[in-house]
């Protein structure tokens, strides 16, 4: 079916049961940033395959709100679906809450699957929309019946991180949720995120593409544990490490049926960033619903010091593959004909070399010339294009070790460059350099510190539509909170100061829609640096080993503090990888990573 054809099956649905909208977000049952194919239906309805986006179907409009990573993306995919793309947080763009209070009639019904809307979004929804004392109806997903060959719920199998790669034992992990939830004063926590549960059991799965997570819930008590997963994921010898620690298993749907059966009294943590709205209406009367942040979250941000020296393995050899990659861009694949996704996969070929690979950390963006300007572009069989020796390449690529996990952009001349993107490469590389450098006080977040990437564009009238870093997870998700580098204070509720073993990326960019795009990433290890008279104080560490094109970069624009940087960071680079590559790999990182000078 067309995408007009399934909104007007829908729209039929609606009419049906007296909705008056629809609601289809890009959610899972867990609030995952990525979801299973499972889940993915505002995908199947509009054609959008953005990882962020809400649509809206009403009788006679459609909108789909994304931000500003999609808006060319979005734009491209729904031109003639009849879709209207709401560019969310541009001037005049009004918000999904406030739409719908303006839009519908008093006493309208709005539909949408529980299941699918954390609680914060439906409690959010329903204190804006109560003046007009609009009503939910959630009990249904009425897309189901409408994509027939909807991809079956994933249950691939469970396995365990091991101690060697977790640092900490899944007992104690328990131990100190269970000690975080009595000084909330909780007697219940059901743990909904995907991966703050593989972090705690010392598990890991394939129910979600790019992120080795499983589908299941945990209802934690003093005394008990219940994981409710897939039947068939778990096996056996995971079944019984489990019930040596205290944790039994039952059916994944039958995580509403335990919360309705909490006795009296019971006092219930849910986070409802990541709880979903049935979940939380399960809570029965009598017991009470503890809407908190969850404590797992900055306890797994925290990289324990097994974490960090698995860190430093996984990027040592994603550095080895993505040096052999970079020295074939340069030299040969513009003559070996190779294009966006030949090029990706040649990268894939370089990582899989490595024993401890599994597989990316998102799907990669490798986007030639305009495509770059697109900031999560992906090269499908309509948009590939050949790679030329001319212009740039942007390359946002990043990999699952069982030592952690890697997220790196760089961003390659091909051929000659203009003046304009070599300009443009310099300012960006100015302000990578600029927070990577950062020393600060303990205490400071990353709304604090985004000023210095995004300074030497600020300086030009220049900017970037996303955030300069987040937060990346073990072997979980590359996008990890609390931690963030952004600048709008207002966009964030959850102001988090940096610690000693978070590590959050550094990606300043520029985009010129029709032109390129310029990224350039690393990720950053925060340690500690010293404390004196005027407090303690944090440092950074670079864990990403790849050189940074010189043929983009105009020396000229650089601060002899820049230079300097830069030379010491290649100088790092070459000393780690040398030893492991081959004879002529080595020769060319000799070169490129040579000291740069005025």
């Amino acid at each position: 079916m067309t995408t007009t054809e399934k909104l007007t099956a829908l729209r039929r649905a609606m009419a049906r049961r007296g909705l008056a909208a629809y609601l289809v977000l890009t959610d899972d049952f867990h609030a995952s940033e990525y979801v299973g194919d499972y889940f993915k239906a505002r995908e199947y309805l509009s054609g959008f395959t953005g990882s962020a986006g809400t649509l809206l179907v009403l009788p006679s409009r459609a909108l789909l709100w994304t931000d500003g990573r999609y808006f060319l993306q979005a734009e491209s995919q729904l031109a003639g679906s009849g879709i209207e793309l709401m560019r969310s947080g541009e001037p005049d763009v009004p918000t999904l809450e406030r739409f719908l209070l303006t839009e519908l009639e008093d006493g309208s019904l709005l539909g949408f699957d529980t299941r699918t809307v954390n609680t914060a979004l439906a409690r959010r929804l329903g204190n804006k929309l109560r003046a007009k004392h609009i009503r939910f109806a959630g009990d249904e997903d009425l897309v189901d019946a409408l994509w027939p060959d909807r991809p079956p719920l994933s249950a691939a199998p469970v396995w365990e991180l091991g101690i060697d790669y977790a640092g900490e034992a899944r007992a104690d992990k328990l131990a100190r949720v269970r000690a975080a939830m009595a000084d909330e004063g909780a007697d219940a926590f059901v743990v909904t995120a995907l991966d703050e549960l593989a972090w705690l059991l010392d598990l890991r799965g394939n129910d979600v593409a790019c992120t080795p997570v499983f589908l299941g819930f945990l209802l934690l008590t003093k005394e008990d544990a219940v994981l409710c997963a897939r039947a068939g994921a778990v096996s056996e010898e995971v079944k019984a490490a489990l019930t040596a620690d205290g944790v039994r298993l039952a059916d994944y749907e039958s995580i509403y049926g335990l919360v309705r059966a909490l006795p009296r009294g019971t006092r219930v943590l849910l986070d409802g960033a990541t709880a979903n709205y049935r979940l939380t209406q399960s809570v029965p009367d009598g017991a009470e619903a503890l809407d908190r942040p969850s404590p797992i979250v900055p306890m797994k941000a925290v990289k324990n010091a097994v974490e960090q020296e698995n860190f430093r393995r996984a990027h040592l050899a994603d550095g080895i593959a993505l040096t052999r990659f970079l020295r074939w861009l340069k030299c040969d694949a513009v003559r070996e004909g190779a294009t966006e996704r030949s090029a990706a996969a040649k990268l894939e070929e370089y990582r899989r070399e490595s024993a401890d690979y599994l597989e990316p950390s998102f799907d990669p963006i490798l986007a030639y010339g305009p495509h770059g300007a697109i900031v999560h572009y992906e090269a499908t069989a309509e948009t590939d294009v050949p790679l030329e020796a001319r212009g740039l390449l942007l390359a946002d690529t990043g990999g699952h070790y069982r030592t952690g996990t890697t997220d790196v952009t760089r961003t390659v001349a091909l051929g000659p460059v203009t003046e304009e993107e070599k300009r443009a490469c310099t300012l960006v590389l100015r302000g990578h350099l600029a927070l990577a450098a950062a020393r600060f006080r303990a205490g400071v977040t990353g709304e604090n510190l985004d000023i210095l990437a995004r300074g030497p564009l600020w300086d030009e009238g220049l900017d970037y539509n996303h955030g300069t870093g987040h937060g990346v997870g073990y072997l979980l998700s590359v996008h990890e909170g609390p931690q963030r580098i952004h600048w709008n204070i207002t966009s964030n509720a959850r102001h988090t100061a940096l610690e000693p073993g978070m590590i959050f990326s550094d990606e300043p960019g520029l985009y010129l829609a029709g032109k390129f795009g310029v990224r350039l990433e690393n990720l950053l290890l925060v340690r500690e640096a010293e404390t004196n008279a005027y407090g303690r104080f944090l440092s950074l560490e670079p864990l990403t080993l790849a050189p940074f094109d010189r043929d983009t970069i105009d020396p000229s624009l650089l601060s002899g503090r820049e230079l300097a940087q830069l030379n010491a960071y290649h100088a790092r680079v070459y000393e780690a990888l040398a030893p492991h590559l081959d004879a002529e790999t080595r020769v060319w990182l000799r070169g490129v990573t040579a000291p740069l000078g005025k």
